[in-house]
Parts: structure tokens; sequence; C-alpha cells
């Protein structure tokens, strides 16, 4: 599998919020609604949009067939890697929801499931969640380690998005 350059940069992020270690939780298993098959992403939602490879390869960028990152996106893009088990991750969930809210139509805002999404997680060298990818429209992504707070997001959204 080819390697973008930016996702060589992406996988020295190793500090840990959660382990890349599932834990079998009945309670949260369900908690994120599943992905419909189509690649087709909807604009202007207040929500972040659960997405997949496909949606992934189709939306921001074709990492299987460009040795470049190419971002596909007419706004930018804030992505979320989490996992239904991670407690940060749900700590983080309602805070992204807030800034999708705020953002409406200015920025799109995307989840992927690193248990259900592993070759994206792996593309991406995580080994620790949650990490928030921030997608300019031109440019690198910037990467956002751990839970932050709302406001450190905001600053992080303004400066590497909004400009």
């Amino acid at each position: 599998m080819k390697k973008l350059m930016i996702l060589a940069m992406m996988a020295t992020v190793s500090l840990s919020a959660c382990s890349q270690t599932k834990q079998d939780n009945p309670e949260t298993a369900n908690q994120t609604a599943s992905v419909a098959n189509t690649t087709v992403v909807s604009e202007n939602t207040s929500k972040p949009v659960e997405m997949n490879t496909q949606m992934f390869i189709d939306n921001i960028v074709d990492y299987k067939n460009s040795k470049e990152w190419d971002y596909k996106g007419d706004k930018p893009a804030v992505i979320d890697f989490y996992a239904t088990w991670c407690g940060p991750c749900k700590r983080l969930s309602p805070i992204l929801e807030e800034l999708a809210s705020e953002y409406n139509g200015q920025i799109n805002f995307y989840k992927i499931d690193v248990d259900k999404e592993q070759e994206l997680a792996a593309v991406f060298g995580i080994q620790s969640i949650p990490m928030v990818l921030l997608i300019p429209k031109e440019g690198k992504p910037y990467v956002v380690q751990g839970l932050r707070p709302k406001a450190e997001l905001k600053q992080a959204i303004d400066s590497t998005l909004i400009k």
C-alpha cells in the first residue's frame, strides 16, 4: 500500500489517552450509528457524520492511488478518530457536536471508529485515541492528540481552518 508523506508524519504520534486495545462492553457496542453504503457525504450537517473507509477515499483523500496529500473537499474538515469503549473519546464527542453546530456550513465534521475502520487507523498510524485531524482546504492536515477542552479545539480550528 502506498503511503502519503503526511501519513508517515502522523505515524509518529503515539502519546496515549486510550490505548488501541479493544475492550468488549455491551453497553457501548451499539452507541455508534451504522454507516450507510453510500459514499456521498451530506453538507451542512450540525453533527459529525460517521465515515467509513470508502467514504474517506471518496471525500477526503484517495490514499490508495495517490502519493501526495490531495484533499478532495470543498471546505475544511475535522475528523475524530475514536472508539466506542474509550472514555476520553466519549467525553470529546459532545464537544465536537457543539463545534459542528457552531461551524455548521463552514466546516465538515466526521467521525471514524478505529475498531470498525482498522485500515484507516493503520494508514494514519493511530496508536492512541482520541485523535482529531484538522484538514484545511489547502495544505497539510494538523493533528490534535487526546482529549482537549472545547476552547482549545476552537482555537485550533480557528487558527488552522478558518484563518
